[in-house]
């Protein structure tokens, strides 16, 4: 293990936010380690640009980092944690995955059978690749000695009180009304288009509803291009509001509208408003 005026870090996988999340890492003095086994180019040139030190497999994370952070689609967040399980790891795990909160206290006890420490993680807003725009919420007995390694960069980290599952919960709870909104705003648009009403909607909300408009053709945009993630990031806030007794339903639907435009993966040129809503109509 390094000490902590020079900790490792083990970055798991720098994607678009996990490399930024990593690049704040770096900012606050760690050295950031990735693997770059079956990572694709995109991947490679970001974490070429971050700066990061390339390990080649998951072992070499597993043997040089005193803090694991995993970064990745919620649905792979428990296998992640085993594979790191299997391989004796024994040091911080932070899991800031948009993961259910019972998901994260599963992913706890499998970091607790090999004696190592566990950071429960939420991640709300955009890549943090400029300041004030993205939060990191941390929960857990160590997330005051893992924020020190990743506040002096674009990322704010705020530590709130809780174990596994608090900072999981909060951001189910956000998530639930930004992605989920927009998953219905998107459908809405199709029944319309259905109905051969949408242009009298539009209509109405220009006059009573503007900022729809607004929100149509910016956000359902962006909402495309990372509708491959929000489905599974869904079914985790639907899980989340089943655990405590709550209505699912809408977030189970919410992850069939991203489903069925998981096709824009990563498009920067992505449509919004009706002409994205197009594809959530079955061909007729």
């Amino acid at each position: 293990m390094t000490n902590d005026a020079a900790v490792t870090i083990g970055l798991l996988h720098p994607g678009q936010m996990g490399s930024s999340i990593g690049a704040a890492a770096k900012a606050s003095g760690a050295r950031v380690v990735w693997v770059s086994e079956e990572r694709s180019d995109a991947t490679r040139a970001r974490a070429e640009a971050d700066g990061f030190d390339d390990v080649d497999w998951l072992n070499g994370i597993v043997n040089q980092s005193r803090i694991i952070l995993s970064v990745c689609p919620p649905e792979f967040a428990t296998e992640l944690a085993a594979e790191v399980h299997a391989l004796g790891f024994e040091g911080i795990y932070v899991d800031a995955n948009a993961i259910a909160p019972q998901t994260s206290r599963h992913v706890a006890e499998i970091v607790a059978q090999n004696g190592g420490q566990y950071v429960d993680g939420g991640i709300v807003g955009p890549p943090a690749r400029q300041s004030g725009t993205t939060r990191l919420y941390l929960s857990g007995e160590q997330a005051p000695f893992v924020a020190q390694f990743l506040d002096k960069g674009d990322l704010e980290v705020i530590c709130i009180d809780g174990e596994a599952g608090a900072a999981s919960a909060l951001k189910m709870a956000y998530a639930a009304w930004t992605k989920g909104t927009s998953a219905l705003l998107a459908d809405i648009h199709a029944l319309a288009l259905a109905e051969g009403v949408h242009e009298p909607l539009m209509a109405e909300w220009q006059r009573s509803q503007p900022e729809l408009l607004a929100r149509s053709d910016r956000g359902l945009s962006g909402a495309a291009a990372k509708a491959w993630r929000f489905a599974g990031e869904m079914d985790e806030i639907a899980a989340t509001f089943e655990a405590d007794g709550l209505p699912s339903g809408f977030h189970r639907a919410a992850a069939d509208v991203y489903r069925r435009l998981a096709a824009f993966k990563d498009d920067p040129d992505a449509p919004g408003g009706a002409e994205l809503a197009q594809h959530l109509l079955p061909p007729r």
